[in-house]
């Protein structure tokens, strides 16, 4: 009984930290918002893919070797800040969308993002956000009981990552409805600008981040 509601625990712990602003919720409205429904939803994939590499090394014990090796933690910890900067210098530069009513009632045409490349920025966001790092290695490997069946464990696992495709992939659809793609339409140019400087700002919160 202890260890079911060590899990309801996690599980609880881990929709509160997928609602919570950061990285990988920026990167989906982003994407939903300046692209299309469709963007988000393989924006909220390459997070789920992520979070399967997460759950994975914890529960292979791995988890405990990230988090006591400073040349893995700073490897990750660099390359999530400098890809976090690249986007957010990138958003920083937008020009914003077209007004065109054709686009703003759809998806934005002339604003295309490639199911690939929106998958590999949910992936990268993810896998290499340290804070998510340390989220898994802070509480999923302390609170996973070893002993625990792997059945259980593995359940438990594609829950989490049920619930964080489905909840990036809702909030993928809400911004894509005609009224809130008019609104970003109108405002698209300063919008990508406060995600830019965010992205900025997290990326140097995270270039600065100690084990």
């Amino acid at each position: 009984m202890d260890q079911i509601l060590g899990l309801l625990l996690v599980y609880a712990v881990f929709i509160g930290a997928l609602a919570s602003p950061g990285p990988d919720l920026l990167i989906t409205m982003r994407n939903a918002l300046g692209y299309s429904a469709r963007a988000g939803v393989f924006t909220a994939l390459g997070i789920a893919v992520a979070l399967i590499i997460h759950m994975s090394y914890c529960v292979a014990g791995i988890g405990l070797v990230i988090s006591q090796s400073i040349i893995l933690f700073n490897l990750i910890k660099w390359l999530g800040a400098a890809y976090l900067i690249y986007i957010g210098v990138h958003a920083l530069r937008s020009k914003g969308a077209s007004l065109k009513a054709e686009e703003i009632t759809g998806d934005l045409k002339t604003k295309v993002k490639t199911d690939k490349a929106a998958f590999i920025s949910g992936f990268i966001t993810n896998l290499f956000n340290p804070k998510a790092t340390m989220f898994f290695l802070a509480l999923f490997s302390q609170m996973i009981d070893p002993a625990l069946p792997l059945s259980i464990t593995v359940a438990f696992c594609a829950a989490c990552i049920v619930t964080a495709f489905t909840w990036f992939s809702a909030v993928s659809f809400v911004l894509s409805v005609p009224v809130a793609r008019r609104g970003y339409a109108r405002a698209s140019k300063w919008i990508d600008r406060v995600f830019g400087a965010f992205f900025v700002a997290l990326g140097v919160k995270l270039a600065f981040a100690k084990a």
